[in-house]
């Protein structure tokens, strides 16, 4: 009897509908086949060859791989027993909602948009890819701070899907108007507690969530999840100078336990809310 090849495997979800990733490690052969949705991944380790819309085609470990809607596609092991992959996979409707389009007329729009390439070699975009499944790991095992985590997790995706678009597809470009960024921060600062999503934001700014984002970033210098806990740092800071505890003084500022405002807190100011409140004396 045939051992069959070794293959280990695993699925993961996101904070959105539309958008989920895998892991695989596989000495398999992938007959032809394709999926209903874009796919974006990163050849971790070994090499593979594949067929794909543009004929056949070899990928080394650093290498992106993307894949179309209805491309068919197949996969084996290049040069060595097996090849290990991380992929995300979004529906045809959340790239239409990175092009500006939230109404559900953009799934149309979206599959007549190409991925050109389907194996990419792009620092950036890798680097970029490789922060959001890093921040998509930190949103599963950090289920008290989701909310700004769920942000910091749209960013690194609008960020991802701009740059891929932008440089690796047969989408136009998307025209800027509008933008008031004071807007975003105001609404960011009026509730702590409560972080936006990244579409709120764009649709306040009447940008795309890329356009938004580079928008945000180039007015304060970080994008919004950052400016968020950075202003929920300096509410603690505020708090505990005016004799607050630790406890009370992250509940209070919107940070998930006490452990999370210590790592934002000295990640801004060079040392710990406890060294703050023993230096200032709890009480001016």
């Amino acid at each position: 009897m045939k051992t069959p090849p070794d293959h280990r495997s695993q699925v993961f979800g996101s904070p959105w509908d539309g958008v989920h990733g895998t892991w695989i490690d596989s000495a398999r052969h992938y007959g032809r086949h394709w999926h209903a949705t874009y796919g974006l991944g990163l050849l971790e380790h070994g090499a593979q060859s594949s067929a794909s819309g543009r004929g056949t085609v070899d990928a080394y470990a650093g290498d992106l791989i993307a894949t179309n809607p209805g491309e068919v596609h197949d996969g084996r092991p290049l040069g060595g027993p097996s090849r290990r992959w991380r992929m995300v996979y979004l529906e045809p409707a959340v790239i239409a909602g990175m092009q500006g389009d939230a109404t559900g007329m953009g799934v149309g729009m979206a599959a007549d948009v190409e991925l050109v390439r389907p194996v990419i070699r792009d620092a950036r975009l890798g680097d970029t890819l490789r922060r959001l499944f890093a921040r998509l790991d930190g949103w599963r095992t950090a289920p008290g701070a989701r909310g700004v985590e769920a942000l910091a997790c749209e960013e690194s995706l609008a960020e991802v899907c701009g740059l891929l678009l932008d440089a690796h597809s047969t989408a136009l470009p998307v025209r800027e108007i509008g933008g008031d960024m004071r807007l975003l921060r105001e609404r960011l600062a009026d509730d702590l507690h409560a972080a936006p999503s990244l579409d709120e934001l764009a649709a306040m700014a009447g940008l795309s969530k890329y356009q938004a984002l580079r928008r945000f970033e180039k007015a304060y210098g970080v994008p919004p999840h950052a400016w968020l806990l950075l202003q929920r740092a300096e509410r603690a800071r505020a708090l505990i100078r005016r004799g607050a505890s630790l406890a009370d003084a992250a509940a209070a500022s919107g940070f998930a336990d006490q452990s999370h405002m210590t790592r934002i807190f000295g990640r801004q100011f060079g040392f710990t809310p406890g060294a703050w409140q023993r230096g200032v004396g709890g009480g001016f």
